[in-house]
């Protein structure tokens, strides 16, 4: 598992940014066919426009112009007897711009396309006969508008019909690419959701990964500690048995008292473990029922502490009690109560290696009783701290098998805690030792 999982880690984020940017290269591409495609639509209505305003006579066709003030020929003079009108001559502007929003109307695809527009000279390009407020504003920005020049031939059966254009249309579009890019938005938004969704499972995966890594630790750790737990007692038992066996013990009634207590309390032994295992799985169901009543917490305390008495000697212990607590009555269980105090303490114990400093206090608040109980232990690192209330979690002391159980002191601690609809907290620095605050609710 340890091997497997960086490797799992590395190929999905592999996996999440080519196809995000396999996302990224396909929307590229799509914005630019919907630039193309608003291109041709734009084309086509313009050409619409044009070929109409070419077709429509409206008010001058044609211009007489009888004079030769410039010595052309005849055939030429012909020709320019009758020129055609200007589009500025026949129409005005707002019949010309009415005549392109009926176009673009007509398009779902340019309905909300802004435009401007202008008509120039054949002979200036620059010189416009024609054009809207705002174009010449947005015709200098060649950036971020699009230009569309349309050459307006002569209008059919005049006699300039098949010469070169006599004016030219100019049509601007501002925004050109914004305007693709706006209707583009649902898209753009499921491409985005799609790749946040997919980063999303990606998260919850790894995160399950790795917490089902430290699930497979923690049950080895528990097998082991478990398996140490179980393995002196019955080594213990099998040598008493194997005692029993010899005939000057069985012939020896002080001797065989000696073997069968020891076998009846490596027993006792074994099935304070095993209820141990049976109580946290109950306690995990919550298939278990408190009968509360009015205890002092002081009280209670005290005596844990007489509880501890030789291993407290053992450890060479400083023991500080500071009872302050002028209301000290609680609802509580007595026995679940109590043997939380005693994991506390018996916590205390373990994780000091000499001259234990074991310091309780008590006081009240409005609401509440405070326990406090330091230590000046081994203490915890920021992650024993966070898992410290795990089921089956024990902290790392270097020798796996140097403290005792099966990591499931601090889960029921925690469990029996929220059943009182109390409080705890845990404080803790590496080599000067570990705090437990816990609030009970007093008796009003």
């Amino acid at each position: 598992m340890k091997k497997i999982l960086p490797v799992i880690i590395i190929l999905i984020t592999v996996s999440l940014l080519g196809l995000t940017y396999l996302q990224y290269t396909w929307f590229q591409n799509l914005l630019q066919v919907k630039q193309d495609q608003l291109y041709e639509h734009v084309v086509r209505a313009v050409d619409v426009v044009c070929k109409d305003l070419n077709e429509s006579n409206g008010r001058t066709p044609f211009i007489k112009n009888p004079k030769n003030t410039l010595g052309l020929t005849n055939d030429i003079m012909s020709m320019q007897l009758l020129r055609p009108a200007t589009i500025a001559q026949r129409f005005t502007l707002y019949e010309v711009q009415e005549k392109f929003e009926k176009v673009f109307q007509k398009n779902p695809s340019l309905r909300k396309v802004p435009f401007e527009f202008a008509i120039a000279s054949s002979v200036n390009i620059l010189s416009f006969e024609m054009q809207t407020a705002y174009f010449q504003k947005v015709l200098d920005d060649t950036i971020n508008n699009r230009q569309f020049v349309y050459p307006l031939e002569p209008p059919s059966g005049s006699s300039a019909e098949g010469l070169v254009p006599y004016e030219t249309m100019v049509v601007v579009i501002p925004h050109f690419k914004d305007l693709v890019l706006k209707s583009s938005y649902l898209e753009l938004g499921g491409s985005l959701v799609f790749i946040l969704f997919i980063m999303f499972v990606f998260f919850f995966t790894v995160r399950a990964l790795i917490n089902q890594k430290k699930l497979s630790e923690i049950k080895s750790d528990f097998i082991n500690n478990m398996t140490h737990e179980f393995k002196t007692p019955l080594a213990t038992i099998s040598l008493a048995v194997d005692a029993l066996r010899n005939e000057k013990v069985l012939s020896d009634r002080e001797k065989l008292g000696y073997f069968s207590g020891i076998i009846k309390e490596e027993n006792k032994r074994l099935n304070q473990h095993v209820e141990t295992i049976l109580q946290a799985s109950l306690l995990e169901k919550q298939e278990f029922q408190l009968n509360k009543k009015q205890l002092h917490a002081n009280d209670l305390l005290q005596q844990c502490l007489e509880n501890f008495h030789l291993q407290l000697e053992d450890k060479q212990a400083i023991v500080q009690l500071n009872l302050n607590a002028k209301n000290d009555l609680i609802m509580a269980d007595e026995i679940h109560f109590t043997n939380l105090l005693n994991n506390l303490i018996d916590n205390a114990i373990k994780y000091t290696k000499e001259k234990l400093e074991l310091r309780i206090t008590t006081h009240s608040t409005n609401k509440n009783v405070v326990i406090r109980i330091e230590d000046n232990g081994i203490g915890m690192s920021r992650e024993s701290l966070k898992r410290v209330f795990e089921k089956f979690y024990r902290a790392h002391t270097g020798n796996v098998h140097n403290v005792k159980g099966f990591g499931l002191g601090m889960s029921y601690v925690k469990t029996i805690i929220d059943a009182h609809k109390g409080h705890i907290k845990v404080e803790s620095t590496i080599g000067k030792g570990t705090t437990f605050t816990v609030e009970m609710p007093v008796v009003s």
